[in-house]
């Protein structure tokens, strides 16, 4: 493995690499520096096949050979004093296959990441032979002080995304003398919020689009159900030594269990065979009221304040004259998994009140940074006022929100296709969210919706990835092969992981859902079919 800086004035002379390009790679990784685009410098690496995992990965295939390409442009000095650039990472395999992978991000973004697909991808889309990117979005380190700039801001938002599609189409047409015969992109959560951004902001640039778990409303919605849950939760909270609530012991792991063993009793059977899973919701009325105790709190009942908590939460954020802030949320036993993410983002694991849950850290960040303008760091999800604040979120929610556009005209007209696809146990963006998005898609364009676009649900999984759920899905096979050769998924192929070693379950394209046949064993895939 090799790795180099290369100044690209030094490098002019190397310009004949690209005659290589014609048998789909070029032989010279390193001097492809000479080729970057005005504005862009590059380091190059060159790495051997079968040699290497991602960075902090222990387990799981090797990365095929590629070159790898880092890379920044735009750098300036923002309106905060502080340096900026757009980050991005891009790799070129060896054994290409035509096709460029955009890989989202996530969080707020700040980190290039490791570009090699792992999103709906079992075993790494570059392995496959995507040539693939992904970018920091236009600032640098995790956290939300990026907000304090403008230009900032807007790059986050989309801006960044532009330019470095546009800069990779151009790096691939140059490196392998050809441009990519399609283009994909695959994002979850942020990801899955730029990935919408691109359908309607820059329609053409992809053929086919999957967004996972969009934080389609994160800046006025999904950030005002934060604080409402963590106040509902702070209030039920016992004391610590300080005398102030510890959020983590609002619910004991044992109440969660208690959850889901309730919701599996009201609702599991509902698609024919009793497995762990949830899989029709929409039959699923579940009533958090009926582990209410009679008496005194014991590990089989819940306390009246912890009922009126769940309540209060499911039911959604609401200001004081019962307006919804955001949708509601539906019962789905992984939020009482203990494998699921639930516990982390909304509760929090730490004994002491001093420690936030991870819902409380990084969805404070956010508000704070950017999602209100002007920046404001004391403003505080625990003191979150829900009729005063929400306006305080309206002039960058107009840039960044992605629920609103439901005609994606654009993308439509140029052929593109769009798969959603959502754990019904995330505990970021509800289910319902995605729902109520896919339905409006629905009125909006009628009968020829699932021409171009379909949602599937996925029982029992948490925010992306995990939980008691079949969770490793190969949305990207079911893509490339819906754009290219006119296959529009009905289902997709979906495997357990950790809970669920073994079992396959078809995800069915919504609002159908996957029943149990009657014969044969309910860990198979084959003995089920859509409703």
């Amino acid at each position: 493995m090799r790795h180099h800086t290369i100044s690209v004035p030094l490098l002019l002379a190397s310009l004949w690499c690209t005659g290589f390009a014609a048998w789909g790679q070029t032989t010279d990784c390193l001097g492809f520096a000479a080729q970057a685009p005005a504005g862009v410098s590059l380091s190059l690496e060159q790495i051997a096949g079968d040699s290497v995992r991602p960075p902090n990965v222990t387990a799981g295939p090797l990365l095929a050979a590629h070159c790898k390409l880092s890379g920044r442009m735009a750098e300036r000095i923002g309106q905060d004093g502080k340096p900026y650039h757009i980050g991005f990472e891009m790799r070129l395999p060896t054994q290409w296959n035509g096709r460029l992978l955009y890989q989202g991000g996530g969080g707020n973004d700040g980190v290039v990441r490791p570009a090699v697909g792992p999103q709906a991808a079992p075993g790494y889309a570059l392995n496959r032979g995507f040539a693939v990117v992904t970018t920091d979005a236009g600032h640098q380190g995790p956290t939300a002080n990026f907000g304090f700039d403008p230009i900032a801001r807007t790059d986050n938002a989309y801006n960044a995304h532009d330019k470095v599609a546009v800069t990779a189409k151009e790096l691939i047409k140059r490196y392998y003398a050809k441009p990519a015969d399609r283009s994909y992109f695959i994002g979850c959560s942020g990801g899955g919020r730029q990935a919408m951004m691109f359908t309607q902001r820059f329609p053409s640039y992809f053929d086919g689009v999957i967004a996972m778990a969009p934080a389609m409303r994160v800046s006025k919605g999904a950030t005002i159900a934060a604080a409402w849950d963590t106040q509902a939760l702070q209030a039920i909270a016992p004391v610590g030594e300080d005398g102030k609530p510890v959020l983590s012991k609002a619910l004991s792991d044992s109440d969660l269990g208690l959850i889901r063993k309730g919701i599996l009793d009201s609702c599991d059977a509902q698609d024919g065979v009793v497995d762990g899973l949830v899989s029709n919701p929409a039959a699923c009325k579940f009533e958090v009221s009926t582990l209410q105790c009679t008496g005194a709190k014991t590990d089989s009942c819940l306390a009246p304040a912890q009922v009126g908590a769940l309540k209060k939460m499911f039911s959604g954020a609401r200001d004081s004259a019962g307006k919804p802030l955001y949708t509601t949320w539906p019962w789905d036993p992984g939020m009482g998994h203990q494998q699921n993410d639930w516990r982390g983002w909304k509760l929090g694991n730490a004994l002491s009140s001093k420690a936030n849950s991870r819902h409380v850290f990084l969805m404070e960040d956010a508000l704070q940074g950017y999602f209100v303008t002007p920046p404001d760091r004391s403003l505080s999800i625990y003191q979150f006022d829900f009729d005063r604040d929400p306006q305080r979120m309206d002039a960058h929610a107009w840039i960044f929100n992605t629920a609103d556009d439901v005609k994606l005209t654009g993308f439509q007209a140029r052929g593109g296709k769009l798969l959603f696809i959502h754990g019904m146990a995330d505990p970021i963006f509800s289910a319902h969210e995605m729902e109520d998005y896919y339905q409006r898609l629905t009125a909006e364009n009628g009968a020829k919706t699932p021409d171009f676009s379909r949602l599937f649900l996925v029982p029992g999984m948490g925010h992306c990835q995990g939980g008691a759920a079949t969770d490793s899905i190969d949305g990207l096979g079911a893509l490339v092969d819906w754009v290219e050769n006119g296959k529009a998924p009905d289902t997709l192929n979906a495997k357990g992981t950790t809970v669920y070693p073994g079992r396959t379950r078809p995800l069915c394209a919504y609002p159908k859902y996957a029943h149990y046949k009657g014969t044969g064993t309910a860990e198979d895939a084959a003995n089920f079919s859509c409703r």
